[in-house]
Formats: C-alpha cells, sequence, structure tokens
C-alpha cells in the first residue's frame, strides 16, 4: 500500500498544478460607476490630488453636471505652500515630501478652490511628463535654510513670498480670476458653480491601536496636515464600500502597493496564500495570469502588517466599480495615475483580500 501512495499523491499534485494553471481568471462586472480618462502624474508624489481629483471628476458626473478635466497641479501647488510654512514654521520639525493624502486635497477645495486642468496644467511644457524632483530638491533647500535664519531671529520678512517664488517658476502662478465656458470665474466660485461640497465627504479606516467608532489621528508619515479618519471594524468598513459603490457613489482609496502581489503591469493585485517566497520561478511567472487561493485577511492580521510597518501608505488611487471573479469572488475595478498601461489600459483589478490586507 505504501508503495502506491506515492504515485498517487504524487498524480494528485501534478494534476493540481496542472488545474490550477489553465483556471485564467473570470470577471463579470456587477456594478461600473462613470470616471474620466486616465493621467499620469509622472515622475512626482502626488497621487494623493490625481486620484481624488478623478474623484471629484467622478462625484460631478454623478451629480449630473457634465465631464470637467480639473487641475490637479492647482492643488499640489497650494499644498505643497502649506507644506513649507508647516516645516518652517515647525523648525523643521516635520514632514516634507511631495506625498498626501486625500484630506489634503479636500481641504486644499475647501480654501482655494478649483480651476479647469485648461487653465492651470502646472508645467512649462503640457506636452512633457510631470517631474518635481528638482523642484522638491529646491524647496528643501530653501525650507532649510529659513529654518537656520529662523533659528537665528533673522528670518526675512518676505519669506512666503519667496516659497511662492519658487512654486510660481516651476508650475506657474495661481489664476486670480480665468474664463470657462465664457463664464468668468475665481477659483472659489468655480468650485461652487460646480456644487463641489468639502463637508460632504468622510474619512474612515480600521485599526485596533485606536477604539473602533471613534476619530482619531491617523499615524502615518505623509499626514502632515494631522487629517481625522473615523475608525470602524474591518467588516464594517468593507461594507460601507461596498454600500457606496453600490448607491452609485466611487471611493477614493489609500492603500500599501509596494509588496508582490501589486501589479499595475498585469492590471491585477492579489494577496496571495502562498508567500512569495515559497514559489517556484514556474509559479511565479503564473502569479496574475491564473487563478490561486488568497489568504484569509483578519482584523488582527492586518493590524501586525501595519505595526511592523509593513504595510504602509504609499499609494492612493480611484475605486470606480466592482467585479464578481468566477474563482474568488469580489475584485474593485480601481483607477491608477500611472498612465493607460496593460490590457486594462490603467486600471487594476483588486481582490477583496488585498484591499482587507493593504487599506490605509
Amino acid at each position: 500500500m505504501k508503495k502506491i501512495l506515492f504515485p498517487l499523491l504524487s498524480l494528485a499534485f501534478t494534476l493540481s498544478l496542472f488545474a490550477q494553471k489553465t483556471e485564467l481568471y473570470e470577471f463579470t462586472e456587477f456594478k461600473r460607476l462613470p470616471a474620466t480618462e486616465v493621467k499620469s502624474q509622472g515622475n512626482t508624489g502626488t497621487c494623493w490630488s490625481f486620484s481624488t481629483t478623478s474623484f471629484l471628476e467622478s462625484e460631478l458626473l454623478r451629480m449630473g453636471k457634465g465631464q470637467h478635466d480639473l487641475s490637479e497641479m492647482f492643488t499640489v501647488r497650494n499644498i505643497y505652500r502649506q507644506k513649507c510654512e508647516n516645516y518652517i514654521r515647525r523648525l523643521g520639525k516635520a514632514q516634507f515630501s511631495q506625498g498626501g493624502l486625500a484630506h489634503d486635497n479636500i481641504n486644499a477645495v475647501r480654501q482655494y478652490g478649483l480651476v479647469p486642468e485648461s487653465v492651470y496644467p502646472g508645467r512649462k511644457d503640457p506636452t512633457q511628463p510631470f517631474n518635481h524632483s528638482a523642484l522638491e530638491e529646491r524647496l528643501k533647500n530653501k525650507c532649510a535654510e529659513f529654518v537656520a535664519l529662523a533659528e537665528q531671529g533673522k528670518l526675512p520678512a518676505d519669506w512666503v513670498q519667496q516659497i511662492d517664488a519658487e512654486l510660481d517658476a516651476e508650475l506657474g502662478p495661481v489664476p486670480i480670476k480665468f474664463t470657462y465656458k465664457d463664464i468668468q470665474f475665481t477659483p472659489t466660485s468655480f468650485r461652487d458653480y460646480l456644487g463641489i461640497n468639502p463637508d460632504d465627504y468622510v474619512n474612515i479606516t480600521s485599526f485596533t491601536h485606536h477604539p473602533f467608532w471613534t476619530s482619531f489621528i491617523l499615524e502615518v508619515p505623509d499626514n502632515f496636515s494631522n487629517g481625522s479618519f473615523f475608525n470602524l471594524p474591518l467588516g464594517e468598513l468593507v461594507r460601507c464600500l461596498n454600500y457606496s459603490i453600490q448607491q452609485g457613489y466611487t471611493v477614493e482609496w489609500d492603500a500599501d502597493v509596494s509588496n508582490t502581489g501589486f501589479s499595475a503591469r498585469n492590471g491585477i493585485a492579489l494577496a496571495p496564500q502562498a508567500d512569495w517566497s515559497s514559489k517556484s520561478e514556474e509559479q511565479i511567472a503564473s502569479t496574475f495570469k491564473f487563478w490561486e487561493p488568497e489568504k484569509q485577511v483578519s482584523q488582527n492580521y492586518r493590524q501586525e502588517l501595519f505595526d511592523r510597518m509593513e504595510t504602509q501608505d504609499d499609494h492612493l488611487m480611484h475605486i470606480v466599480g466592482i467585479l464578481n471573479e468566477a474563482h474568488g469572488g469580489i475584485y474593485y475595478v480601481v483607477k491608477n495615475s500611472w498612465g493607460a498601461i496593460s490590457d486594462l489600459k490603467g486600471y487594476v483589478y483588486v481582490s477583496e483580500a488585498y484591499l482587507r490586507l493593504n487599506t490605509i
């Protein structure tokens, strides 16, 4: 009997691998909501503005206001200035980078308004990709110089204007008035004309190091503005997401995409049950192409990875729909801002397991 068992087990294992390799992902749309064209953030850390602006453009479609191409860089320029002010006023004891969170965009809309892309492209040559590397370095150096002067009691009275001049040179001066579709607006009157009310939107998250059903300031580096999030159990967070999409509302999503389960090139994001290190080269090559079982993500496991700083906030995207996958259940249609890459033209299909594990 023992001599027969090994060949039978080998045969079963071979058949299992063969079956897995031939089971392609099969997606059926359950709900797909309107969204504007996929853009590219280029060589910048401004996904927070691209994704939240996309979210607001979908809001305008939902509200029957038509399709509008809003300027991401108008918001970015205003938030960069806020970051510089925050850094200098805190004498360098603050986060300074290109990154941000969705509420930074919403706060900027509340304070500064909105403008169309055609009015403020935010670059000298609109045909070239965005690149803020040199700008970030210049701003950091300028801010460090002002901090040093402030510590000596020598901060110049026009330091804010000098920051503005640096931003204007790279991104362009912000418009005070502009004409759009034969109507003259200011940025704030344009926001009001579109009917965008920043107070209509809420931030939710799910972590156990703060009590559920309360708000707290999320401890991630890019939360420079100390934005508050309402804390829900993981199941409730996912239920809110699903309900929102079913009711016609798209959702802004902050997540970790630095792990091996996220592949923009293949247009899919997974949380495979098998650890990447345990996979053979053949199995790795098959990942994202052929279905495989995924992790069961609990609240505690999610928290463990966040506390180990394996799950961090490093990218924001825009959820615009729900899919059914024949083998694995719910997936989400996610609009990215890395250009129209992959067969999905810039979209990524994200499994529920991946979302549960990696949502910030």
